[in-house]
Formats: C-alpha cells, sequence, structure tokens
C-alpha cells in the first residue's frame, strides 16, 4: 500500500496530515508548504506570473498548473482544495478573480475583473447538520480557448464555455455555451451567434 493510500485509510494519520498542511478550519496552506512544496509538485510556465497579492490556497495533492506567458493579476484567489487548477498559455486573470477548482482556463483567454469560477457546490439535504458539515460536491469548469470573460461575471460548476465565446459584465452562466456565442444576462443567454455560412456574427435560433 502507498502512503497516500495509508494516509486515507487511518483516520488519524489523515487528521495529522491536514494539520500539518494547514491550520484547523483554514483553506490556507501552511507557510512551508507554499514555499517549500509546491514549487516542486506545481508547473509554471516560461514567463508566467503570479503577482505578489494573489492568494494561492493551493495543497500539493492537487493539480495546479499555468501555461507560458500567462499572468494571474492582484488580488486574485486561487484554490485547490477540492479539485485541479489549470491555466493555459498567453491567458490573463483579471485583478480580483476567484478560481476555485476543478476549473481549466484555456488559452488566449481574458477574465476581467472580478470573475468567479467555482467548481463546488456545498451539500445542504440533511436539514439536521449545519450546511458548512455536509461537505462539498464538485463539477469542472471548462472555459474554452480565446474567450473573453466580463467583469463581475459568475461561471457556475459544471458549466463549459466554448472557444472564442464573450461573457458579457455581470453574467451568471449557469448552462453550457457553444463556440462563437456572444452571451449576457442572469441567467446567461445567447445574444449572438457566428455564422460560418453567412460569416456574420447574427442573433440565434436557439436559446441556452
Amino acid at each position: 500500500m502507498g502512503i497516500s493510500k495509508a494516509i486515507k485509510s487511518n483516520p488519524k494519520l489523515k487528521a495529522i496530515s491536514a494539520w500539518l498542511l494547514s491550520p484547523p478550519n483554514q483553506a490556507r496552506p501552511r507557510l512551508w508548504v507554499r514555499a517549500f512544496v509546491n514549487p516542486f509538485v506545481h508547473h509554471k510556465g516560461k514567463y508566467s506570473r503570479i503577482c505578489f497579492s494573489v492568494r494561492k490556497d493551493l495543497f500539493p495533492y492537487r493539480g495546479f498548473i499555468m501555461g507560458k506567458n500567462s499572468t494571474v493579476e492582484d488580488f486574485a484567489t486561487l484554490n485547490n482544495g477540492v479539485g485541479d487548477i489549470s491555466i493555459g498559455s498567453n491567458t490573463r486573470i483579471g485583478i480580483g478573480c476567484v478560481l476555485i477548482g476543478p476549473v481549466t482556463v484555456g488559452n488566449d483567454i481574458r477574465l476581467a475583473q472580478n470573475v468567479v469560477c467555482s467548481g463546488l457546490n456545498h451539500n445542504y439535504q440533511d436539514v439536521s447538520l449545519p450546511i458548512w458539515k455536509q461537505g462539498v460536491n464538485t463539477f469542472p469548469i471548462v472555459i474554452g480557448d480565446e474567450s473573453w470573460i466580463g467583469s463581475n461575471s459568475v461561471i457556475l460548476a459544471g458549466v463549459t464555455i466554448g472557444k472564442h465565446c464573450v461573457v458579457a459584465a455581470g453574467s451568471v452562466v449557469t448552462k453550457t455555451i457553444p463556440d462563437y456565442c456572444v452571451v449576457g444576462g442572469n441567467p446567461a443567454k445567447i445574444i449572438k451567434q457566428y455564422n460560418p455560412i453567412k460569416q456574420e456574427w447574427v442573433k440565434p435560433d436557439i436559446s441556452i
């Protein structure tokens, strides 16, 4: 049995490991983990940058990867506690954005300010327990290449945004969006979609 399986199968070892990785009731790893472990297990591509004020709630037992020439701007939050985070190349995560895994952000993407992408939901079904004690469930978020997400938008768990899409500022995206669409609103609906035959952006015949 490997070390990881041995820890997971032993409640006492699991509790000790959790305490070593992060303070009780905190989502942030301890300083020694951020300084001496994560740099060796997480990958950041050439010329990529995470600004100093970014909150890095990144744990070594989950994946975190950035491609080349990408930036995570000031005051953003990266949290891979319940799911991996992948950021492609030539991508910019704007000021104050929040990425809670599982989240995959492709190449050549722009997330404007204060965009929230959360791949988790809290369980709430048991009314005899506080919601925070009931754990979470996760559904991956995927943002396709070349897309632009407007400021203050929210992308919900399980949503896939296609290639070369635009999400208008302040939108709440609750359903998957096809490639080459402009969406907006709460819940977000398709406003325009690129027609390859007409070679122009047109109003859609369907709505998401």
